[in-house]
């Protein structure tokens, strides 16, 4: 795909869901992965202690010296955290355990909430990338408050279980909270239905139930509980590599040309 800068439209999401489990970190990686695969430029910055979407890239643990907590601390120039994937046009900022030090370091200081966004505004200016996709831990702290200022919308991945919709509702007040204080343009851009189990007639009800409370903001695609989704993770590459055919793999495709075209992309 030919990119004129002009024609780049910046934007940044954070993937966001206090309940861990749900198919966070898959999503934003295969997300990621779908989007860089028809040519859009993707940066993913992992903002989860846990480090999982680093691990999920093929990152090792040993090799993540610069990482997003230099860059939220102000060690590091965000640029310079910046590292290539083993995916085309997919960059990486990784994460590590130093990340939940950053909890308790930045709870006393000025502007605590607008670290990252300082960061990525900077960035912008550079006009390097399409998306920024931000991978928030399983929490509703500083992390995530810095992911949500920094962002333009919030894409949340709803598991189809049981407590799904319940803990989606303090997500939604969080966003407004947020909204107020931190960030007035901030938006819900969509729900992500995962782990899907079309034998479970539980799957099927929390996923009518979102249609209904939440309409349109629901996307049309619904990601299948998947064994070789789940797989994948320990190779150290996205399901959309590990097995491009297998029914999630498929799932996240559609959904980045879902996405796509909510987001009105020339290609």
């Amino acid at each position: 795909m030919l990119r004129e800068k002009n024609h780049i439209k910046q934007k940044v999401f954070a993937v966001a869901n206090q309940k861990g489990g749900v198919g966070k970190t898959t999503t934003a990686i295969n997300l990621a992965t779908g989007l860089a695969a028809v040519g859009l430029k993707i940066l993913l910055i992992d903002l989860d202690p846990q480090g999982n979407a680093s691990t999920g890239l093929g990152i090792e643990k040993s090799d993540r010296s610069i990482n997003s907590y230099s860059v939220i601390s102000g060690e590091t120039n965000i640029s310079d955290a910046i590292r290539k994937s083993k995916i085309p046009n997919l960059d990486i900022i990784v994460a590590t355990v130093d990340l939940l030090g950053a909890e308790i370091e930045l709870i006393d200081q000025d502007q605590r909430g607008y670290k990252l966004d300082k960061q990525i505004k900077s960035l912008k200016k550079q006009l390097k990338y399409d998306f920024i996709l931000i991978d928030c831990p399983p929490a509703l702290g500083i992390l995530t408050l810095n992911a949500l200022t920094a962002a333009d919308s919030v894409l949340v991945p709803l598991q189809c279980e049981f407590f799904a919709l319940e803990g989606l509702s303090q997500l939604m007040k969080t966003v407004e909270m947020v909204k107020l204080s931190f960030n007035p343009s901030l938006k819900l851009e969509g729900i992500i239905l995962t782990m899907f189990d079309k034998r479970n007639n539980l799957s099927e009800q929390v996923a009518d139930d979102a249609r209904k409370n939440l309409g349109a903001t629901v996307f049309d695609t619904v990601i299948p509980r998947n064994v070789r989704v789940s797989e994948a993770p320990s190779h150290g590459i996205p399901a959309l590599l590990y097995d491009h055919k297998c029914s999630g793999s498929v799932a996240y495709m559609n959904l980045a040309k879902e996405f796509i075209e909510r987001e009105s992309v020339a290609l």
